[in-house]
């Protein structure tokens, strides 16, 4: 029987097992960590009882993956689970912007505003589900829909700072700027509105869901998929060289460029070694979660509903601590990253006391503590919150690659979205996935279509492998 070995179980490691397995293979999945998951996992990080994502919390993609929805994950435990508003993002003077499903309901709130949203977030919605398998697609392909990919090609090349600058409405602004700034992004380099125009879609088309229970939830339902179709997961094994996982047919490996290198070292064409070690990381993320006493005390009331919440203030705020944070500098208002779960799915609760997920963007490396620039940023548009904190929970920048060695120097994207890694991604070649060595591939954050729970960029280097065998 034909035999393969997949190092790392988050997302993009078990999506390449699974497709793997659909086809007879015989699969081991290798993770150096005691726990299956990657960026995945959630845990009881503050008191007993509270759920906590440890890293990756709302899903858009996950829920559009043609490859994730065609599993039936649901059978093993997966639920989704809708907050009534799916993004917030507040603003000085207890005001703010809300993203509802509804495209319309959305627009109008942003009074004449509400048009440039429609014509460029809309437009995107409106063929949101054309647009998926080529948005999921690797970089080099040929487009299933041209003209509609055609159109939102000329929208997400334009930089954040292009695309809004004839906006009227600062809400509306400052709303999109939190979006593109998931990119980890300067908002004024070309294609930084692409992330900004595929997530602010998303929230439109499937919503920003999260999994009842926690994102472990995602991992423990591909799990059980894979162990159905005879495939097997080990933890606690560690791989430093491609020695370690015996023989195999196929070897992928979910793990950063640089980890590649070295686990390839001696075997990889020098090109592509060159090409792996020169890989770039992008900003990093600081997280901090907290359990509360009841809501977060939002100043405009709409917040508190909202699954996700984007703290940062304007559009003109939100690209300077970006730009900062590229720069490897500290803002002293980090764009924050808030996540409040419980809303949608309130199991994750206990005792009237909810999990309150938080990350602030801070330099690659950063070794400072951001606790207080988070905490306070919070407390900037939601007055009384320190009062409602009883317990925290701090993740540095170096436990974060401790804990999870993709995440380097921190960086949770899978690399720097810098435009030319956006297109070629991890280096300049046809097939992306290919390591240059037969039968062994990449398949992580760090390839296409890049970062997100998705499970997009396995499958597609688990195709490639495939086409490997059928030569």
């Amino acid at each position: 029987m034909t035999s393969a070995v997949v190092v790392g179980s988050g997302p993009n490691g078990l999506a390449a097992a699974v497709r793997l397995a659909q086809e007879g293979i015989s699969v081991r999945v290798l993770e150096a960590e005691p726990r299956i998951g990657g960026g995945s996992r959630s845990s009881a990080l503050t008191l007993p009882g509270l759920v906590h994502d440890e890293c990756s919390a709302f899903h858009p993609m996950a829920v559009a993956s043609p490859f994730l929805s065609s599993l039936g994950l649901e059978r093993h435990g997966l639920r989704w689970r809708w907050p009534e508003v799916e993004l917030a993002h507040p603003l000085d003077g207890g005001r703010a912007a809300i993203l509802r499903r509804d495209l319309g309901e959305t627009a109008s709130g942003f009074g004449a505003g509400g048009r440039s949203w429609s014509a460029t977030v809309g437009a995107t919605a409106r063929r949101f589900d054309e647009l998926v398998p080529d948005l999921l697609g690797p970089v080099v392909h040929v487009p299933r829909r041209p003209a509609a990919f055609a159109r939102f090609g000329a929208l997400a090349a334009l930089p954040a700072t292009t695309l809004t600058r004839a906006w009227k409405d600062e809400p509306a602004r400052a709303l999109f700027a939190g979006i593109a700034a998931h990119a980890f992004a300067r908002l004024d380099a070309p294609f930084s509105s692409a992330v900004g125009l595929v997530l602010g879609a998303a929230a439109h088309a499937v919503g920003w869901p999260v999994a009842e229970g926690g994102s472990q939830k995602i991992a423990d339902a591909l799990v059980a998929r894979l162990v159905e179709l005879g495939g097997s997961v080990e933890t606690g094994v560690r791989v430093d060289r491609a020695e370690d996982v015996g023989h195999a047919d196929l070897l992928l490996l979910c793990v950063a460029p640089g980890a590649a290198a070295r686990i390839l070292a001696g075997r990889l064409p020098t090109a592509v070694a060159r090409s792996y070690s020169r890989y770039r990381h992008g900003p990093a993320a600081f997280k901090v979660d907290y359990a509360i006493e009841g809501e977060v005390p939002w100043a405009a009331p709409d917040v508190r509903r909202a699954g996700t919440v984007h703290v940062g203030g304007t559009f003109d705020e939100i690209a300077q601590s970006e730009e900062q944070a590229v720069r490897g500098r500290m803002s002293a208002r980090p764009f924050v990253l808030v996540g409040q779960q419980f809303v949608a799915d309130p199991q994750r609760s206990s005792g009237g006391l909810n999990p309150l997920w938080a990350y602030a963007h801070v330099p690659n490396g950063y070794a400072g503590d951001a606790t207080e620039a988070v905490t306070a940023q919070i407390e900037r548009f939601a007055p009384g919150f320190r009062s409602r904190i009883r317990a925290v929970s701090v993740r540095t920048v170096a436990q974060a690659e401790a804990h999870n060695a993709n995440c380097v120097g921190g960086d949770v994207a899978g690399g720097a979205n810098v435009a030319r890694q956006l297109v070629f991604r991890p280096r300049a070649a046809a097939d992306p996935y290919a390591t240059g060595i037969p039968g062994v591939f990449l398949c992580s954050a760090s390839t296409p279509p890049g970062g997100g729970t998705h499970g997009m960029a396995g499958f597609h280097a688990a195709e490639r492998a495939l086409a490997h065998l059928r030569r």
